[in-house]
């Protein structure tokens, strides 16, 4: 199936369910939380995706997608930490949802790189990883990131909708400061 082992069959449709987690998320509320059900099964299965990737080595050694996925659960450690404390002040609500959205355009780059470099299946519509064409698309789904990033900030400054609010509120009993 594509050159996917059942342990890499296996990571791919855990990184789906953390994906489309997601987008409901995305969707639903404008932003991944934790204290929501999409956002506690995306958070839950990125940990998962990074776990298992680290003993996929289709490239080799230890490489970048390794890398990345380290840098995945650092952001999602910071989101956390953001979310549940003040470390970072009035910044915690602006930290923690664009952290969780970085994590989600993360899922983004191997997604993208193995999918256009195994199908169509016998004739994949890219080469290998690093081909210019696939710099370009991570580039756009970058800027994606930063538009993004930037629509969830201009909504946390402006008065969020109820559902935002719920879903981006601290948990209960969690003494926490945010930003009115």
């Amino acid at each position: 199936m594509l050159g996917l082992t059942p342990f890499g069959a296996f990571h791919t449709a855990i990184s789906l369910v953390a994906v489309l987690a997601g987008l409901v998320a995305f969707i639903r509320y404008k932003a991944i939380s934790p204290r929501s059900l999409a956002g506690k099964v995306y958070i839950g299965m990125t940990v998962a995706t990074c776990v298992t990737g680290f003993f996929i080595f289709h490239h080799g050694g230890f490489g970048k997608p390794h890398v990345l996925g380290i840098v995945t659960l650092l952001v999602l450690g910071v989101a956390a930490i953001a979310g549940y404390s003040n470390v970072f002040g009035r910044a915690s609500r602006y930290v923690e949802t664009i952290s969780y959205s970085a994590t989600f355009f993360f899922h983004l780059i191997p997604g993208i790189t193995e999918t256009l470099t195994r199908l169509p299946a016998g004739a994949p519509v890219l080469s290998g990883p690093d081909v210019p064409e696939l710099q370009v698309a991570t580039g756009v789904l970058f800027i994606s990131l930063l538009l993004g990033a930037a629509l969830q900030a201009w909504r946390l400054r402006t008065s969020p909708i109820p559902a935002i609010a719920a879903a981006l509120s601290p948990a209960p009993g969690a003494n926490v400061h945010r930003m009115q």
